[in-house]
């Protein structure tokens, strides 16, 4: 369901730091999520912590226990546990993933905090519009003359007021809607995440995450002593980007065939020619996992500055929106009235 209850992301970076204390002290796996189950605040993810804690009690594998729990928790995170489990390196992968998070909550309140008045413009001006034309309706009703409708659409009185709040609020909900579908559907993603990395800005933002965690993963699987080819799988699938796990397929095969990892990667055209470079250097000095923990704080910072700028140019693309809204407005209501005017005027 599209709207399942989901973990916040401000518990599971609470949860996520606290396992992490708890492994690296010596404390087992079961006993530290039913540790952290009882001291969530919320009450969905207690519940779910309680029940992975059971599962795991009764033999099954922590990432197994989180996937019985469908959406509940980000893909990311389920993926990341997974491979962490498999390479022995959970405390470090869940104290990464606090951070992630951490980092995630600070950027988010960032954005409200940059969009709220814009924001907070546009829904007063729709209003506002709302209120016009069930004022045109009243002064048409009680006139007999609708000719004013074609100022706001054709639109007057309550039933005009209805039709346009539902309309623009309508639009806006429909367009998330499609967002969280897309979100939940990894086809459409596949579909839907090419595009988005052409989008300047926001392509760099997700491109350089996706580096990023891909870089991570990587290093931690091979760290374990992981094969490259199931490596390289899981570490695309932990991008969490639509683009990169469709390419699974063709670089696993690549690499399968003899290809070396920055002519397999290169051939995919999704990493940047700064991080092909540096895999070349690296692959030459059998260094490449050491070089990719290197680089994933690199990539993920580049990925934070880009977030960053693209805050600033969505709450410029609201306030250029609200502005355009209001001067297209009056700009029709005065060449309505000077043809007012004008129309007195030759009739005099």
């Amino acid at each position: 369901m599209i709207f399942a209850s989901r973990v916040p992301l401000k518990t599971l970076a609470i949860v996520s730091r606290s396992l992490a204390t708890m492994l690296e002290s010596g404390i087992q796996i079961r006993k530290a999520i039913s540790i952290a189950s009882k001291k969530a605040m919320h009450a969905p993810t207690k519940k779910v912590l309680g029940q992975v804690s059971d599962a795991i009690q009764g033999g099954s594998d922590i990432s197994q226990a989180l996937k019985e729990h469908g959406n509940f928790f980000p893909v990311l995170f389920v993926e990341m546990v997974t491979m962490a489990e498999e390479s022995g390196s959970l405390p470090e992968v869940l104290k990464h993933l606090a951070e992630h998070y951490e980092a995630n909550i600070r950027m988010k309140k960032e954005l409200i905090g940059q969009l709220i008045w814009p924001v907070f413009q546009l829904v007063a001006a729709i209003f506002v519009i709302a209120i016009l034309i069930l004022i045109l309706g009243m002064i048409g009703e009680s006139t007999g003359n609708n000719d004013m409708s074609f100022l706001v659409f054709g639109l007057s009185g309550t039933t005009g007021a209805m039709i346009w709040l539902t309309g623009t609020f309508g639009t806006f909900a429909g367009l998330f809607g499609v967002w969280l579908l897309i979100q939940k559907a990894a086809q459409a993603k596949a579909v839907v995440d090419p595009l988005l990395l052409v989008v300047p800005v926001l392509g760099r933002c997700m491109r350089s995450f996706a580096i990023a965690r891909f870089s991570w993963s990587f290093y931690l699987t091979q760290q374990s002593g992981m094969p490259v080819t199931r490596s390289l799988k899981g570490s695309l699938k932990a991008t969490g980007n639509g683009a990169f796990i469709a390419q699974t397929p063709f670089i696993t095969s690549a690499v399968m065939e003899g290809s070396s990892l920055t002519d397999s990667l290169a051939e995919s055209r999704l990493f940047t020619e700064e991080f092909i470079e540096m895999v070349s250097v690296a692959e030459e000095s059998g260094t490449v996992p050491e070089a990719l923990h290197r680089l994933s704080p690199q990539f993920e910072e580049d990925a934070r500055r880009a977030m960053k700028t693209l805050t600033r140019m969505i709450s410029a693309v609201v306030w250029l929106f609200v502005a355009g809204f209001i001067i297209f407005f009056v700009f029709r209501f005065m060449l309505w009235y000077v043809g007012q005017i004008n129309n007195a005027l030759e009739g005099t």
